[in-house]
Formats: C-alpha cells, sequence, structure tokens
C-alpha cells in the first residue's frame, strides 16, 4: 500500500477530488457533513489500475484547523496539492506549502481542479512557480475536474508514476505509529488508527504506548477495512488494542517497539526558515500527529534546544515543524541529537553551536560519537545511527581520537597522584574513572597499557626495573630467539638451563619485566602477551581452554597458565567453569 495526503486552500475541490478517485466519501464525522467543511483528517483508498492500493489523507484547509492538517500530512511520504483553476493560489495555499517544505517531503503531485470552470494553464504556471522554490522541485501537473471527470485518467496515470518514485519503507525496521484517532468499538474494546510509515505490525505484539509508558497488545488488525493478520508500511492501520481504556488513548500519542525508541523531552535540533526570536521563547512542536508545549533556547544562528513538555520516541534524522502559539509561521527541524549533554557550564551552549554548526544532515554515528566520547552500540542504534567509533570494552564504543588522548592522561593522572601521595599504592580505579569522566569502571583497566599496572584496584606505574645481569639479558634474548617461529612453546627446564635461565636467573629477569613467569618452569617472552590476546580476539566467544591451546598452537602445559595469566590481567573473563571470554580492546 501507499499512503498520500491532499493538501491546498479551504474549498478548492479536495474531498471532491477524493471522491471522485475512490468512488468513497472520506470517513469522517458527522459534524463535518453537516457543516459541509473539512475540519478533521479523512480517509478514503482506491486500487491503482496496477493492482497496488493508495490510500488518501485528506485534510483540511481552513486556517482554523491547522493542526488537524499537520496531523495529517505529518507520517506520510508524499504529498497531493490542490489547487482551483478559478481561484488560483490562495493563502491557505502558500500555508500547506510551508508546511510541506518545512518536513522535507520531496514527492508531490500538483492537481488544478475546476478545470470545467476556468482555463487552468495560469494556475498551473502560478503553482509551479511556488512549488518549484520548495523541496518539491519540478512536479508534474495535471488539470481535472471532479464534477465531470475531466482528467480523472490522467491524474491516476499521475499517481501511478508517482507512487513509482516512493523509496521502498523497510518492513523489518522499529515501529513507530502517530495515533490520529482513538474510538471504541462495542464487543472490541478500545482501537486507534494512524499511519504506518514503516516496519510491521502483527496480531498478538506488545506495543509501547508513549509517553504514558503503558505496555498493550494488538488484539487485531485492520487495513482498508479489510483484517489482517499482519501490516507493512507505508500504510493506513486500525489497531484493536488490549491493555488500555479510551481514557488512556488520544492523538498525538505513538505506538512503538518496546526498547527501540528513546522517549526524550530534550532534543538539539537543526532550524529552517525559523522566525527571528529571543534566546528563550514558546512554541508548539509538530512531529507525526503529535502537537506538544516547547521551550526553544537558541544556541547559533541554525541551532536551538527544545524543551518539550511531555516525552516523544525521537530519532536522530527526524523531520519536525516548530510553530508560534496563535500563528500560523512555521519552521522546518532536522533532529540532531536526542540524548544531548548538559548547558550547565559557562559557554557550553556557545561550544555547543559550533559543534552542532558543522554537522551533517541527518548526523552520523561518529558525529554522535565525537560529541558524547562514549555510547554502548545499542543506544547509538536506538538513537538511529549506525554503530561506528572504537569499540573499547563490552558494549561501549569511543570516539577514537578521544580514546587515545585518555590513554596519554591516564598516564599522567597516575604520575601526578604518585607526586602527591608517595606512600599510596597507586591512584584508585574509581577516583580515575571521574577524572577522566568514563562512563563505566572497567573501561579504566582497559585504557591501563604496560609499564602501568592494575593491582588491588589501584593503578600505579613499578618502579624502575633492576637492570639484569649481561649473562641473564643475554638468556632472555636466546628465549625469544628460539621462539620466535612459535612463541608459545614454552621450553621444557632442562631447556631453559641450557640457554642460561636457571630458576634464579628466571626469577631476576620476570622482576625486572623482561619476562612472564607464567608458573614455575613455564616463562614466555614478554611478546606472548599481546600476540595471545591478539589470536584469541579471533575466536569464536566464548572459547575454551582447549580452543584457545590449539589457537596457540601449544601445549596444556602453557596453555592452562597463560589463560590463568591473562585472566589476571582483564584481557580475558571466565563465563562458566570451562570457557572464558575476551574483553579486550578491539576496533568497531
Amino acid at each position: 500500500m501507499h499512503v498520500v495526503a491532499t493538501a491546498g486552500h479551504v474549498d478548492h475541490g479536495k474531498s471532491t477530488l477524493v471522491r471522485a478517485l475512490t468512488g468513497m466519501e472520506p470517513d469522517r464525522w458527522a459534524e463535518e457533513r453537516r457543516r459541509g467543511m473539512t475540519i478533521d483528517l479523512g480517509f478514503a483508498w482506491t486500487a491503482l489500475p496496477s493492482g497496488r492500493e493508495l490510500a488518501f489523507v485528506d485534510v483540511p484547509g481552513h486556517e482554523r484547523f491547522v493542526s488537524n492538517m499537520l496531523a495529517g500530512i505529518g507520517p506520510v511520504p508524499a504529498v497531493m496539492m490542490v489547487v482551483a483553476a478559478d481561484e488560483g493560489w490562495m493563502p491557505q495555499s502558500a500555508e500547506h506549502l510551508a508546511v510541506i517544505d518545512a518536513l522535507g517531503l520531496g514527492h508531490g503531485l500538483l492537481v488544478v481542479t475546476r478545470c470545467d470552470r476556468e482555463d487552468p494553464e495560469l494556475a498551473i504556471e502560478e503553482a509551479r512557480s511556488e512549488i518549484s522554490q520548495t523541496c518539491l522541485g519540478q512536479v508534474e501537473a495535471v488539470a481535472v475536474s471532479g464534477k465531470t471527470g475531466e482528467g480523472l485518467g490522467n491524474l491516476v496515470k499521475a499517481l501511478e508514476r508517482l507512487v513509482d518514485s516512493l523509496p521502498p519503507s523497510p518492513a523489518d525496521g522499529p515501529v513507530r505509529l502517530w495515533i490520529d484517532r482513538a474510538f471504541t468499538i462495542k464487543g472490541m474494546g478500545t482501537v486507534v488508527t494512524g499511519t504506518l510509515p514503516g516496519g510491521t505490525v502483527a496480531v498478538g505484539d506488545e506495543l509501547l504506548l508513549v509517553p504514558s509508558g503503558h505496555r498493550v497488545r494488538v488484539r487485531g488488525l485492520e487495513s482498508l477495512k479489510k483484517r489482517v493478520d499482519a501490516v507493512s508500511g507505508v500504510a493506513r492501520v486500525a489497531m484493536n488494542l488490549k491493555g488500555v481504556d479510551l481514557g488512556g488513548v488520544t492523538r498525538g500519542m505513538a505506538l512503538v517497539t518496546p526498547d527501540r525508541w528513546i522517549g526524550t523531552d530534550t532534543i538539539d535540533v537543526r532550524l529552517r526558515g525559523a522566525p527571528a526570536g529571543g534566546p528563550a521563547r514558546e512554541a508548539i512542536f509538530h512531529i507525526g500527529s503529535a502537537a506538544v508545549a516547547v521551550r526553544v533556547r537558541r544556541l547559533g544562528t541554525g541551532t536551538a534546544r527544545l524543551t518539550l513538555s511531555a516525552p516523544l520516541p525521537l530519532r536522530v534524522g527526524d523531520r519536525a515543524i516548530l510553530r508560534e502559539p496563535g500563528s500560523r509561521r512555521v519552521a522546518g527541524l532536522t533532529v540532531l541529537d536526542v540524548r544531548p549533554p548538559s548547558l550547565s557550564r559557562r559557554g557550553a551552549a556557545a561550544a555547543a553551536a559550533r559543534e552542532l554548526s558543522g554537522w551533517p544532515d541527518p548526523p552520523t554515528g561518529h558525529d554522535l560519537l565525537r560529541r558524547h566520547r562514549f555510547l554502548k552500540r545499542d543506544d547509538l542504534i536506538v538513537m538511529g545511527c549506525e554503530p561506528a567509533g572504537r569499540r573499547v570494552g563490552g558494549d561501549w564504543l569511543a570516539d577514537p581520537e578521544h580514546w587515545e588522548s585518555l590513554g596519554t592522561d591516564l598516564s599522567r593522572a597516575v604520575d601526578e597522584h604518585a607526586e602527591r601521595s608517595p606512600l599510596s599504592p597507586g591512584l584508585p580505579v574509581e577516583s580515575a574513572r571521574q577524572l577522566l569522566r568514563l562512563p563505566d569502571k572497567r573501561l579504566v583497566e582497559v585504557l591501563v597499557r604496560p609499564p602501568l599496572r592494575v593491582e588491588a584496584n589501584r593503578i600505579h606505574r613499578p618502579a624502575a626495573a633492576p637492570r639484569l645481569p649481561a649473562p641473564v639479558a643475554t638468556a632472555v634474548r636466546r628465549l625469544e630467539e628460539e621462539l620466535g617461529a612459535a612463541p608459545f612453546r614454552a621450553p621444557e627446564a632442562a631447556r631453559l638451563a641450557e640457554l642460561g635461565l636457571h630458576s634464579r636467573a628466571v626469577i631476576a629477569a620476570a622482576r625486572a619485566g623482561a619476562l612472564i613467569r607464567l608458573a614455575e618452569g613455564v616463562v614466555l617472552p614478554l611478546s606472548a602477551e599481546n600476540l595471545a590476546v591478539e589470536i584469541l580476539n579471533r575466536l569464536p566467544q566464548p572459547f575454551t581452554a582447549s580452543e584457545a591451546r590449539s589457537a596457540l598452537g601449544t601445549s596444556r602445559r602453557v596453555a592452562i597458565p597463560l589463560l590463568e595469566y591473562l585472566d589476571s590481567r582483564g584481557h580475558t573473563v571466565r563465563v562458566d567453569s570451562t570457557t572464558r571470554r575476551m574483553r579486550a580492546r578491539t576496533t568497531g
């Protein structure tokens, strides 16, 4: 299915056109039919000659019902701009076009109605001139008469071409359906409707109602008045919900896939065409069918921080509208950050403006990481970006440049602590976390690199190693040369003695940090630690001792104490009695 919204001045024949195309009276309230005026959203549908189903969201054109118009046009991917040939371009034509442009809708069609009353060419020329200056650009134009049926065949063909131009909607994406109607049906309970822009909903699915936070279950589904077991966007959908009464649902709420959206009441945005104003003012924020009051704090010429009166499920890259209360002036915006950092520090707002001004539209995961320094992989996905940056431990991703600088900062912090407290056994790990503003204590341990060490939850730099006697230093070099081709095949005690590494020499070399003493008579060169981490990182996780032994090309005599050594160094973590997994740094 595809969904198209109407737009245009009041009484220019939008509803008449929808009736002529579908043979249906748009689904409306009785009050509208009595007054002969569209005051709320109407819905109708038809099958195109290709067999594809096309639904229309018919929006009100009257200036007093601009909020209803925004609720209808917000979730749809394409628009049919309607202008009457006998009246031409009018005030609400311009206002609806401003909304379309603010939302960044790039797919549309110009329909000039009442061609039986007036030659449509002038109206077409005037409307195209206005539309060409917006994101719609050069659109196809069709002249029709809803009364006589003239041009309807051409319009149907044009709608086929419009549908062909629409990008596919991912059926496997997370669901976010903005509710535009809620009512009850006897024997069924609460029913809501909306335009599903993407994802798939099925009977039995659990969804989250935002902002109330209620979990509801889909008891039944309809699309175009047909009962279905599942429906994928783009589509008009009616859902029978279990778990919420009608009093708990209103237009502007959203049904979303649990744990796949961030409900936020603070966002940073890029504004387009925003009216001039002071550094902070009130406005109405429109997205989908939602309309909430917001406080606007200007950051720079084209950026602002919005504080919403109620949390909404938003993602980076969302397009929305700001409207001045009591005014028809609108400004478009793109959501840049749904979890922006605090602006409490002096100069933070100006720094944020400089940073955001250089971001692309929409920003990428790399942009978000540069700003936040650290984000969990799943959080970045939920924010609306592909994972980026460097994986530094567990699920944490880091901005690579910042991560590299932290290694230097940690080394400096350890040395400064030693100068201030020479009798202290080292800098506490938690103190290092706070100094470096790391979100997780485990990241401190990942940052620790030789010669720094972590012992008893403190970081220290070992005292300068004693100078090795020449015979011992020579023996260590012989060991390194002998194990060059097979670095984990530790020599037996007899061979160590032949190399000059008798028991006292091994102890001296280990104390000096010249080799690794894994157990009595089991020693490896220093390079073995990093090499083992690199090899084990390539194994499927978790792995057994046998799998590690095979990958390292060594014996059980060496593999078991080596794995225990890697445990003590924080490279590996036991999963259970037989398996381990890596905690080493990798690049994401």
